[in-house]
């Protein structure tokens, strides 16, 4: 028999709100310049990913082997850090993993394997030469947490998206607003939700065994294994008393959430925890059809998520992506997509809403960067609405298999007879300018 102080309320680990530190700007007329941020968090080092692109100059903290060999031949090798500049070549992105999947044979036993944090790794050759590193050489340095990052772009680097990207990441508050346990018989996965980033924290398995006759003590033991697991993995991982966090979504197929919602607060009553019980109102029960992470899409189009959420970033995205793939079915002339029917639909002014992946913006070619930007600036600036998915959501991810941009129109273009005008248009400036040409000769 489990004592009950072994489900006392942890202390729990604030939840991240510090924005990423702007340490230094400067920016010139044209584009080029000059930022020095100072990431903390995971979401942060996303936001570095994405800021920093192939060509770039970056300068950051990093830590090199170094060989010194003596008069006598003998050679000294050792590790020393260092500041080194890089013209990039290479950005690589690493997530945080999840703990693996815990065993209900032990629920009172923490979980001792605490998970990685998301590493952004920048590769180039040495800009700036020093005492240790020859002008030219390869490296690698590893971003890390609480130390300065300078990145330096050439003209038109610093465009109105990476600019914006700046911004975002640096507003103060921000934080996860909404944590999600997405259940079924015996499993769960949690995870927390902010502007750019779904975290997976835990995936939680515990083996229940079938229900095979009236004596089902072996399977109520199993479920009861399960309830004790996954409410000492919510008290561990979830904030629920953070002022940021809006919503604790419990989703599930059948009857799962109903259960799991009813043993965490008569959990929270028995053990007098007080401030998961103020936090009642938090949560809310939605139906899914699967019991996997990527059925939180469904489960933010729900009612009664929309109804709370509908001020955020990433439940904006998920109306409008869902709104999107009814549209393609119902009304296909008002809803576009693909990178060249999109840009025509700019052109003409129809777009209504554009939705386009922060993918697309990390292309290393240039002039492809530099035609997205123009989109969404050409959408803006007709007073249309940009919302910019991160690939880090599942409706961001939904998104990239649908070529990454999409655009619901204001009023119906026919693809077909577009295109014939392009077409049209195309041969008649070509026939003016061997007219030009004929009369020059």
């Amino acid at each position: 028999m489990m004592k009950s102080s072994a489900l006392q309320p942890p202390l729990l680990h604030p939840i991240q709100v510090a924005a990423m530190k702007l340490i230094g700007k400067r920016i010139e007329k044209d584009g080029s310049g000059h930022v020095t941020v100072r990431p903390e968090d995971d979401e942060d080092m996303w936001h570095l990913y994405n800021l920093i692109q192939e060509g770039d100059r970056v300068r950051a903290a990093g830590i090199r082997r170094v060989q010194n060999v003596s008069a006598t031949g003998s050679v000294d090798s050792r590790r020393i850090r260092l500041h080194l500049t890089l013209a990039v070549t290479r950005v690589n992105w690493s997530p945080s993993t999840a703990p693996g999947a815990e065993s209900g044979a032990a629920p009172s036993a923490p979980n001792n394997a605490p998970a990685a944090n998301a590493t952004v790794e920048v590769t180039g050759r040495v800009a700036e030469e020093n005492q240790h590193v020859k002008l030219g050489a390869f490296h690698t340095l590893e971003i890390e947490a609480n130390k300065d990052v300078r990145i330096e772009k050439d003209a038109g680097g610093w465009d109105s998206i990476a600019l914006s990207r700046v911004e975002e990441s640096c507003v103060p508050g921000r934080g996860a607003e909404v944590a999600a346990i997405v259940c079924g018989e015996g499993t769960a996965t949690f995870c927390l939700l902010s502007e750019h980033m779904t975290v997976v924290l835990q995936r939680l398995e515990v083996p229940i065994p079938r229900k095979i006759s009236t004596t089902s003590s072996a399977h109520e033991k199993g479920l009861a294994r399960f309830y004790q697991s996954l409410y000492a993995s919510f008290l561990r991982h979830v904030p629920y008393s953070s002022p940021s966090l809006r919503a604790i979504v419990i989703a599930s197929p059948g009857w799962v959430r109903d259960a799991v919602f009813d043993f965490i607060m008569a959990e929270a009553s028995r053990t007098s925890n007080k401030p998961l019980l103020a936090a009642r109102n938090k949560f809310i029960k939605v139906h899914v059809n699967s019991p996997h992470v990527h059925s939180l899409v469904e489960a933010l189009k729900s009612p009664e998520i929309v109804a709370q959420m509908k001020e955020t970033k990433f439940a904006r995205e998920g109306m409008m992506l869902d709104r999107f793939f009814k549209m393609l079915a119902t009304d296909e002339m008002r809803a576009w997509y693909g990178p060249d029917h999109v840009a025509l639909a700019a052109d003409r002014g129809a777009i209504g809403t554009l939705l386009i992946s922060d993918e697309l913006f990390r292309s290393s070619d240039a002039a492809q960067r530099k035609k997205f930007v123009g989109i969404v600036e050409d959408v803006k600036q007709k007073g249309g609405e940009v919302l910019i998915f991160s690939s880090m959501h599942e409706s961001g991810q939904q998104l990239n298999q649908l070529t990454g941009i999409a655009a619901i129109l204001t009023f119906p273009l026919d693809v077909e007879v577009v295109e014939a005008e392009e077409k049209e248009a195309k041969e008649e400036e070509e026939r003016k300018k061997a007219e030009e040409n004929g009369a020059t000769e």
